[in-house]
């Protein structure tokens, strides 16, 4: 409890990455849950813990002045003065954690739910292999293992980096679009104003696809050559700087 963001980060992959995870309780700031909600990989993989039931997670209602890890035999405070040194106090005395862990109990309790709003990791992975094909899956995993840090002025989220997936494989913006609503990545109005963006900064493309009935769809395509000579780990970083470059 009481863990910050680096923390609560680290935390989410050991969790994910352990082959038999303990079952955690994690009590934070809201504010620290809200940074977890805007890093996509990071939220969706909680998210993933969290319907294992390997994770639980609560916004502390009171303040935490101290960071703590409570097991059933031990307490360890965390002591970290600033971003170079930390050390660990731990104690297994009986009594000790037994008053501990009453009254961080109750605090936890106390605690108030918080919506992640994210889809779990795997599920987008699978159900974008199952609605295209696993070369999309692929690259989109690669793209988004390529990018650290998904909060990236809502530009090079996770619905910027899909649509420059689908317009690598010259997908319609309609599929891709149905796909993120569907699972829950985005609405398709969120798709469409981040497609519109993308356009107007000459990272995307479309042509007209005729239909039988109705208006064409629009298939996209990588606008930049260098966007269309970029492998999956590239494109990310590529994406960014031609978005740095382009004037406001």
């Amino acid at each position: 409890m009481g863990f910050d963001e680096e923390s609560t980060g680290e935390l989410v992959k050991i969790l994910a990455e352990s082959e038999e995870p303990p079952n955690v309780r994690l009590l934070v700031r809201e504010g620290v849950l809200k940074w977890l909600r805007d890093d996509f990989v990071l939220a969706s993989t909680a998210a993933e813990l969290l319907e294992a039931e390997t994770l639980e997670l609560r916004a502390a209602t009171e303040r935490l002045d101290r960071t703590l890890l409570v097991t059933e035999e031990t307490v360890v405070s965390l002591l970290i003065p600033d971003d170079e040194h930390s050390a660990a106090l731990v104690t297994d005395d009986e009594e000790f954690v037994a008053a501990v862990r009453e009254r961080w109990s109750g605090v936890w309790d106390d605690g108030e739910a918080f919506d992640l709003r994210t889809p779990v990791y795997s599920r987008v992975l699978d159900s974008l292999g199952e609605e295209f094909n696993s070369a999309m899956e692929s690259d989109f995993r690669t793209v988004l293992e390529s990018v650290e840090d998904m909060d990236d002025g809502g530009e090079l989220d996770e619905v910027g980096l899909s649509l420059l997936v689908a317009a690598k494989h010259e997908q319609l913006l309609y599929d891709i679009s149905k796909w993120g609503e569907d699972v829950g990545v985005a609405s398709k109005a969120t798709f469409s104003r981040t497609k519109t963006h993308f356009e107007e900064q000459g990272l995307l493309e479309t042509e007209k696809v005729p239909i039988d009935v109705g208006r064409p769809r629009l298939r996209l395509l990588l606008g930049e050559e260098r966007l269309r000579e970029a492998e999956a780990e590239e494109l990310a970083n590529v994406a960014r700087d031609l978005l740095s470059a382009a004037p406001a």
